[in-house]
């Protein structure tokens, strides 16, 4: 683990360049140390559901379409508090920045108080609830008993889930995203062997799969909460619960919320538009759709690069450091969407016939991924610098932008259908939609109001 030597690893990552081109290099070299490991654990993360997908699918169909419906549901319950590591982030590596690591745990404890509470939150909600939210999610009454026994017992782990995602936003604001690869990759390895053993060997069947995805998360936040508690020791920080500063975490991340929220809803009314187009349609949107995902998680290493060099730049009251550091991010960000969109290009010759043989859906899904293809540049700079701005702590403007992203979307793709427009033309509205994220942010990111140094932002 990386938490130990991380004293020696800012100052390392801080030392000051001597050059105009030594400055671009120590840039780079942020860049990359930080965004190659956060991406490597981006993408384990969606391989719990793929390997539990896996085991099951060999169960029945029905198990499966149980499956399916618990895991949107878990997904959705966890992720709309994915501002725990976003907010966290940010905070902490301004701490981290102004020479005040016992100050950094603190805050990074202040957060993970917050999702253990949420968490319990969650667990009190839908235990009780679970037929009916299942019901109300279309379950068939076949697959329903397995969503219900699935997501029962799936969500006794979300306060794991939920300190995972807190403590990762402690490390990456301490400038470490090795850690959370380590912990990533060995929480994949234990969930898969937990699933064939639990499901198979001992005949407990979807029940299995739910139980050791519960016990691997579980082990994942051990190791996270041994990491901090360790660096907490070592800096002579207290692991108690502290009220206001676990106020504080909450005040700063609803508007991350705010602005999570708004993205869902983006998504889901794409989803539902794509739906009332046809069948060939949603079948071509879904191909899209997770291309698109796995896209973002490229992206989102930087931008997960962008919140703890930003914040921590911030931190020492280096504003130029902070400017320059977001220029660089931004060219990365280009350079990274152009590569994505001619792979994409090159690419669709072997990913189409992965998804789908049927010619209909190619026919509606090829002019569709141009579209996206074409948007990667865009994409690219719209997640650098929504980084940007979560690393500078600016999330009531990034709650603001994208409110006002979801007011420009929501008519013109509402009116797709309505207008004989098919799937190409919804993807152009999606075109639109981030075109709009890029107005928004590039108008705050020139502003400079965003600039707020300091160990906490004013």
């Amino acid at each position: 683990m990386c938490l130990l030597p991380v004293d020696d690893y800012i100052a390392l990552m801080t030392q000051a360049p001597t050059s105009a081109r030594s400055t671009l290099r120590h840039h780079d070299r942020e860049i990359v140390a930080l965004a190659l490991p956060a991406f490597g654990a981006l993408v384990a993360e969606p391989l719990f559901v793929m390997v539990d997908s896996a085991v099951v699918g060999h169960l029945g169909t029905t198990q499966l379409a149980g499956l399916g419906v618990a895991a949107a549901l878990l997904a959705t319950a966890v992720n709309i508090f994915v501002f725990l590591a976003y907010a966290t982030t940010g905070a902490v590596a301004r701490r981290v920045g102004a020479g005040d690591l016992a100050g950094a745990i603190r805050q990074g404890m202040d957060g993970i108080w917050l999702a253990l509470l949420l968490g319990a939150a969650v667990i009190a909600v839908a235990l009780p609830t679970a037929p009916a939210i299942v019901d109300l999610f279309g379950a068939s009454d076949t697959a329903a008993p397995y969503a219900i026994t699935y997501l029962r017992i799936s969500t006794l782990g979300i306060p794991a889930m939920l300190v995972v995602l807190a403590a990762t936003g402690v490390l990456r604001g301490l400038q470490d995203t090795r850690t959370p690869l380590y912990v990533a990759i060995g929480g994949f390895g234990a969930n898969a062997a937990l699933n064939v053993t639990l499901v198979y060997a001992a005949g407990l069947g979807i029940a299995g799969s739910a139980w050791g995805t519960v016990i691997a998360q579980n082990a994942m936040a051990a190791v996270y909460l041994a990491v901090v508690i360790r660096g907490a020791r070592r800096h002579g920080t207290s692991l108690r619960p502290d009220a206001a500063g676990i106020r504080a975490c909450a005040h700063a991340g609803a508007p991350l919320l705010i602005r999570t929220l708004s993205l869902r809803a983006v998504m889901l009314i794409a989803t539902a538009v794509a739906a009332r187009l046809g069948d060939t349609d949603i079948a071509a949107h879904q191909i899209v759709l997770t291309l698109w995902s796995l896209l973002a998680f490229a992206l989102d290493a930087i931008a997960i690069a962008g919140q703890a060099i930003i914040g921590r730049y911030l931190g020492a009251g280096d504003e130029e450091g902070a400017r320059a550091a977001c220029r660089r991010m931004v060219h990365w960000g280009i350079a990274s969407g152009v590569a994505l969109g001619l792979l994409v290009v090159a690419s669709r010759p072997l990913f189409i016939p992965l998804f789908t043989t049927d010619p209909a859906v190619r026919d509606a899904l090829l002019p569709a991924l141009l579209v996206t293809a074409l948007i990667q540049p865009v994409s690219g700079v719209v997640f650098v610098l929504d980084g940007v701005l979560m690393g500078a702590g600016d999330g009531p403007y990034l709650a603001w932008a994208m409110i006002v992203t979801l007011v420009a979307f929501a008519p013109v793709a509402l009116l797709v259908p309505a207008f004989g427009g098919g799937l190409t033309a919804l993807w152009c509205t999606m075109a639109l939609m981030m075109s709009v994220r890029l107005a928004t942010l590039w108008l705050r990111t020139r502003s400079g109001r965003w600039i707020v140094t300091g160990a906490v932002r004013g």
